[in-house]
């Protein structure tokens, strides 16, 4: 079936190249909305939707864009636009996937576009900077991200061959027809590796009482993409048993996942259980890199790319208050489970993390802060007990029930 590619650049740099992806994809047999977010150079090819009309969907005037002559503004300004744009063009129908190609700026104004499109609608993204940070252009959607190799600059014998992929990629992801979805209600769930245990087994009890889980990794972005789908409305319940973002978050972490982190449930009054899975932990990368100001800490290297820290008992407070002023705030059900016995497989009885203290000072921060319309209990278990994590499901059963 013919579908139609949105292709976003900027055509006064980059107009050889996106007309050359054009190209493939319509010998690939499908038709191409080609859109221009540039701004100073005359367009090299002719697009089907203009700099002046992405400007004005940012309620912007391209030429005064020019004549004030700040390149940061005007890139913010056309990835405004372009956003509007392909969401419009999303919504409506008229598009079934986006290739974006483009440099830092080029890839800056392609990404802010295809991250307000949702998740599951195909996204391919091009770009010099898909090697490195790539979090800026991926955020918490599922943007294919191909590195260029060589600079989008020309074509030549090894981008011509990267951009015929990058139109082959999108055109077959358009081209995907899956067959229709379950009707089960969905259920979002944070775990990490530390906590696997009892995910899995949370998992499955949820998954024998009807309902779907969509499991998200406490790295950073799991938690912003589980943010962002309970927002669009995805799930019926909410069972986030390991928000150890908020210790990277706070103290300097790698997999923090911003000041939002653990609102969008209580701001759409969905019922939800929390754990306090991971709280023992801030994690860095290699062990050279840990911050000066950490290297006479408790630290444990996980593996050669993740080293562990140890939270402190004041950390564990901040902590505790964080999360309780979270909860507090929550429109719908809401209880904490606490695992008095240990909060990841290396805080535990013998374990590298074993701090009762820590954990002590944790559990009274909570209980101390919570309001009492947030139920807290309890459990003499340790979080990757099977019984926990059966716990876990239960209680948040009951509670959409």
């Amino acid at each position: 079936m013919r579908k139609t590619i949105a292709i976003l650049a900027t055509l006064d740099s980059k107009g050889q190249e996106a007309t050359f992806i054009a190209s493939w994809v319509e010998d690939l047999g499908h038709a191409v909305v080609l859109i221009d977010a540039g701004v100073m150079g005359q367009p090299a090819a002719r697009p089907t939707v203009s700099r002046e009309q992405v400007a004005h969907a940012a309620d912007v005037d391209l030429d005064s864009l020019r004549s004030v002559g700040d390149r940061g503004a005007a890139i913010a300004a056309m990835a405004r636009g372009a956003a509007a744009i392909v969401t419009e063009l999303q919504r409506s129908g008229r598009i079934d996937g986006i290739l974006g190609l483009g440099g830092s700026s080029g890839s800056a104004i392609a990404a802010a576009a295809m991250l307000a499109l949702p998740i599951g609608f195909p996204k391919v993204l091009v770009s010099t900077m898909g090697s490195g940070n790539t979090r800026p252009y991926v955020g918490a959607r599922d943007v294919t991200l191909m590195h260029s190799v060589v600079d989008i600059s020309g074509l030549n014998r090894v981008s011509r061959k990267i951009f015929a992929n990058a139109a082959a990629a999108v055109c077959g992801m358009a081209a995907v027809s899956l067959p229709a979805a379950n009707d089960r209600p969905m259920i979002g769930l944070t775990m990490m590796g530390l906590t696997t245990p009892c995910a899995m087994v949370a998992s499955a009890a949820l998954e024998d009482a009807g309902f779907e889980v969509l499991a998200f990794h406490a790295n950073g972005p799991g938690g912003q993409a589980m943010e962002t789908l309970i927002e669009e409305g995805f799930f019926a319940g909410v069972l986030d048993m390991t928000p150890a973002e908020w210790a990277d978050e706070l103290f300097g972490g790698k997999g923090g996942a911003g000041p939002e982190r653990m609102e969008a449930a209580g701001r759409r009054s969905l019922p939800q259980v929390v754990s306090v899975g991971g709280l023992d932990m801030v994690r860095f990368g290699p062990l050279s890199v840990v911050p000066g100001h950490y290297r006479s800490r408790h630290l444990h290297e996980h593996n050669p790319a993740i080293t562990l820290m140890r939270t402190t008992p004041q950390e564990c407070r901040q902590l505790g208050e964080l999360i309780a002023t979270k909860l507090n705030r929550a429109r719908g059900p809401t209880h904490i489970l606490l695992p008095m016995r240990g909060l990841s497989n290396v805080d535990r009885a013998g374990g590298v993390f074993e701090d009762e203290e820590a954990r002590c000072v944790l559990f009274a921060a909570l209980r101390e802060k919570l309001n009492p319309q947030v139920k807290c209990i309890e459990m003499d278990l340790h979080i990757n007990d099977p019984e926990f994590g059966r716990a876990l499901a239960s209680d948040l059963i009951s509670l959409i029930k």
